[in-house]
């Protein structure tokens, strides 16, 4: 993610997370901390395919397409913390989300972090399935984490992630 990449990955977070959306300045705040050699962050997003024209910013940089997805991932010494991943309601079940995350997870092992925390909302059983898929396990609960609605969030922790990215493959 750059932050060319914001404005579209906003319009995402504000159809997925209307209630709680980050603000483009919690954007543009994690970003930067992502680039250098101190960098303790890693952002993505995944696209659709553009059409080559660098699109409507007049900045030189080319916007693509579609923000289909997007992920970040926080580093602190040897612990990690998934800070967000989001896909479209259309690309959902497509395996997408899998993909960011094996991303995650191998900037986490570049960050050479021990192990990775994550949040999510009680109720989102499809998340819930896709960490548990790659080693996560809860350990806890955060009450009334996610406002408005007080709803609470399962912590998940996956320790050694370097070993749940052995063997797979990003593709496009």
């Amino acid at each position: 993610m750059r932050w060319w990449d914001i404005d579209r990955v906003l319009e995402l977070e504000k159809d997925l997370f209307p209630e709680d959306a980050w603000s483009r300045g919690m954007f543009w705040s994690e970003l930067a901390h992502a680039r250098g050699p101190e960098a303790t962050r890693r952002y993505l997003v995944a696209e659709a395919e553009g059409d080559g024209t660098g699109g409507g910013t007049g900045d030189g940089a080319d916007d693509g397409g579609r923000i289909l997805g997007y992920a970040g991932l926080a580093a602190s010494g040897e612990l990690g913390d998934v800070q967000t991943i989001a896909v479209a309601r259309d690309q959902q079940g497509t395996g997408l989300g899998g993909r960011l995350l094996t991303e995650l997870l191998r900037a986490a092992t570049a960050f050479e972090c021990a192990e990775v925390m994550l949040e999510c909302r009680v109720d989102n059983v499809r998340a819930q399935k896709l960490y548990e898929r790659f080693g996560f396990a809860p350990i806890g609960f955060r009450r009334g984490y996610y406002q408005p609605g007080n709803v609470d969030a399962l912590v998940m922790r996956l320790t050694d992630p370097s070993s749940s990215v052995q063997g797979t493959e990003i593709n496009g």
